[in-house]
């Protein structure tokens, strides 16, 4: 993806839907907290991939948390699916 445009939008679409999840009251609350963090990282200043690299390993830790229902495990899959097509 070249265009910084859709770069921008990429990264837009994966913070709101970050904030659903963060937004959901049946996500444990260490998985809330996380997501948090994810979120100000990729808001902050700075290179692209690097940003990118860090949500994503971010994302992965939460994915395998036991406590983490289905539903929102997927939806975690598929805000990584956005993020890794920065790449």
């Amino acid at each position: 993806m070249d265009n910084m445009a859709e770069q921008i939008s990429e990264v837009g679409t994966a913070i709101s839907r970050l904030n659903e999840i963060h937004g959901d009251v049946a996500v444990p609350r260490n998985v809330r907290t996380k997501i948090e963090l994810i979120i100000g990282t990729l808001r902050d200043g700075g290179e692209l991939p690097i940003k990118v690299n860090k949500a994503l390993n971010g994302l992965d830790e939460i994915s395998s948390d036991v406590n983490l229902q289905p539903y929102t495990r997927t939806q975690i899959w598929n805000i990584m699916s956005v993020l890794e097509r920065l790449y």
